[in-house]
C-alpha cells in the first residue's frame, strides 16, 4: 500500500512510544477522553548512565569548560551525577545553554540559576546558535547521549567553536516482547532509535492497517526507510504536536 492510499478505519487504540505523562491534564489524556479511544505508553528505548571510571577514559574534567550545553533534561541529570561522584562544583562564572525553558528550570534541581549566567533557547539545538556566537570564545562542553544529532555540533565546529562532545549517557533498545501479540490501530514515534527499536525486537514486523505517525523529519526519513506508510506527520503549520496533528487526522478520516 502507497503512503497516497489511507487507511478509514477507525482508530480505537494508539500506542506512543514515550512513558506515560505524570500531568494529568497531558493533552493525550484529552485525545483520548474526546474521541474515546484507547492510549498506552511504552519506552521503545531506555538511558543508561556511564559510570565515573567509563567518564575519565574520555580524558575529560567538567572544570576545564566555560560552557555547558544542555539539550535535555536527561543530559541535566547525568551530568551533575557525574560531577557529584568526581566531588566537584561548578564554578559560579560558568555558562549554561539550555535547549528550552522547561530545560532551563529543570536546572533549578541542581543549582541556584538566579545566581548562573544562564541562556535559554526556543525549542531546537540549532535555536542556541545566536547565544553561542555570542560567546563564540568560550570553551563548550556538549554532553549528550551515544546517540545524538550533530546539526548543532557540525555548526558550531564549523564556526571555528571550541567544542567537546562527552557521551554521559546510551540510549539502548527496550525490551517490548510482551507487545509480540498486541495490536494498535496506530502507533507513534518521536525519534528514528525509536523506530530501530521496533525492528530490533521484531524484525518481520508488517505494518498491514496500523497507522504510523511521526515527529519530526528525520523520525518520518527512518521509518520510510523501512518502507512504512507515514500517515500522521507532525510538526506541521498549525499542528505543533502530536496530538494536534492526530486530531487533525482523525477529522480526516470523519472518525
Amino acid at each position: 500500500m502507497s503512503e497516497q492510499q489511507v487507511v478509514s478505519n477507525p482508530v480505537k487504540s494508539i500506542l506512543i512510544s514515550q512513558p506515560s505523562p505524570t500531568d494529568q491534564n497531558s493533552p493525550y489524556f484529552r485525545l483520548a477522553k474526546k474521541w474515546n479511544i484507547k492510549i498506552d505508553f511504552r519506552k521503545f528505548i531506555q538511558v543508561e548512565g556511564v559510570n565515573l571510571n567509563e567518564f575519565r577514559k574520555q580524558g575529560l574534567n567538567p572544570l576545564d569548560f566555560t560552557g555547558i550545553i544542555f539539550t535535555s533534561k536527561v543530559a541535566v541529570d547525568h551530568f551533575f551525577r557525574l560531577i557529584n561522584e568526581m566531588r566537584v562544583e561548578m564554578p559560579a562564572d560558568t555558562k549554561f545553554f539550555c535547549v528550552s525553558e522547561s530545560t532551563s528550570k529543570y536546572l533549578q534541581i541542581y543549582i541556584v540559576i538566579r545566581k548562573r549566567k544562564l541562556f535559554v533557547g526556543e525549542r531546537r539545538a540549532i535555536d542556541l546558535m545566536p547565544y553561542l556566537t555570542k560567546h563564540k570564545n568560550e570553551k563548550f562542553l556538549f554532553p549528550c547521549s551515544n546517540v545524538h544529532r550533530k546539526e548543532l555540533p557540525n555548526k558550531m565546529v564549523e564556526k571555528g567553536m571550541d567544542l567537546t562532545e562527552a557521551v554521559i549517557y546510551r540510549t539502548v533498545n527496550a525490551d517490548l516482547s510482551d507487545l509480540k501479540d498486541i495490536y494498535y490501530d496506530m502507533i507513534c514515534f518521536f525519534s528514528p532509535s525509536v523506530i530501530k527499536s521496533l525492528y530490533k525486537n521484531f524484525p518481520d514486523f508488517e505494518q498491514n492497517k496500523t497507522r504510523i505517525a511521526v515527529f519530526g523529519p528525520t523520525t518520518a526519513k527512518e521509518a520510510r526507510s523501512h518502507d512504512l506508510r507515514v500517515d500522521v506527520e507532525a510538526p506541521k503549520p498549525n499542528m505543533p504536536s502530536m496530538t494536534a496533528a492526530i486530531e487533525r487526522y482523525l477529522r480526516d478520516i470523519g472518525q
